[in-house]
């Protein structure tokens, strides 16, 4: 997923026949929608996993989930991984065990994290592209 491209993303130019891993910051994702969710967070995250589950794509996909979103299961297709701790430090975790392995695609609006995983090497995109690839109303 890269700007203005989100169905398909490129090959991976440190291994080509490694799919690269798309991280999404579920607890920003979710906030960035003022559907409820705050109501039931769990529910919120869940549904968003079900969603992306339904993406296809050629990446790995992981969903990195936070706070009372944890527990949430993975389902094929989407790999969900809750935080013991901050979202944000389980996100730049991954990112630098995978970085320097293949192309990292990270899904959040929050500047600090932004800046956290560029200093890594990986790439940034927003929660809108991802929501209006996985919704048709973009929710």
């Amino acid at each position: 997923m890269t700007d203005g491209e989100t169905k398909r993303a490129a090959p991976d130019p440190v291994d080509p026949g490694r799919a690269p891993l798309l991280l999404v910051d579920g607890a920003n994702v979710v906030g960035s929608v003022p559907d409820g969710w705050w109501r039931d967070r769990r529910g919120a995250a869940e549904r968003l996993r079900d969603r992306l589950s339904r993406r296809g794509g050629d990446e790995e996909l992981v969903l990195v989930v936070e706070g009372r979103a944890r527990g949430v299961e993975s389902l094929p297709g989407v790999r969900v991984v809750s935080a013991p701790g901050s979202g944000d430090d389980t996100m730049v975790e991954l990112v630098a065990a995978e970085g320097a392995e293949r192309r990292c695609l990270v899904v959040t609006a929050d500047r600090g994290l932004r800046d956290r995983v560029r200093a890594l090497g990986a790439e940034v995109v927003g929660p809108r592209q991802l929501l209006a690839e996985v919704s048709p109303d973009g929710l």
